[in-house]
């Protein structure tokens, strides 16, 4: 046992550090710092950016206007109905952005 620790000891390491566990985290003592500084200096500004982005962003109508209806052939295919409603619309059906095979339906509501 004692050449063991010889061992430890002659490459630099103290025997109290290693059994104590201290040895393998004491280059990683402070990355706690790095962290604290990335949220605070990044994170953060980078939450309140997006959120200056989108409430900016609410005023462009044409964002949210829906695309021109083109009826593809490949598109919008019901082979079988939906089991729910009129059997045309799908479970999470959005009628400002959702085309039926007809086309959009035409509501005049704004959201």
């Amino acid at each position: 046992m004692a050449s063991v620790l010889g061992k430890v000891v002659s490459r630099g390491i103290s025997t109290t550090r290693v059994a104590s566990g201290q040895a393998a985290v004491s280059g990683h003592q402070d990355g706690w710092k790095l962290w604290r500084k990335l949220t605070f200096l990044v994170a953060l500004p980078g939450v309140a950016l997006c959120m200056l982005n989108v409430y900016l962003g609410l005023d462009d109508v044409e964002a949210h206007s829906a695309p021109p209806f083109v009826p593809y052939d490949y598109m919008r295919i019901r082979n079988k109905r939906f089991p729910w409603g009129d059997g045309q619309k799908s479970l999470f059906h959005n009628p400002h952005v959702n085309a039926l095979p007809g086309g959009y339906e035409h509501t005049d509501e704004h959201h």
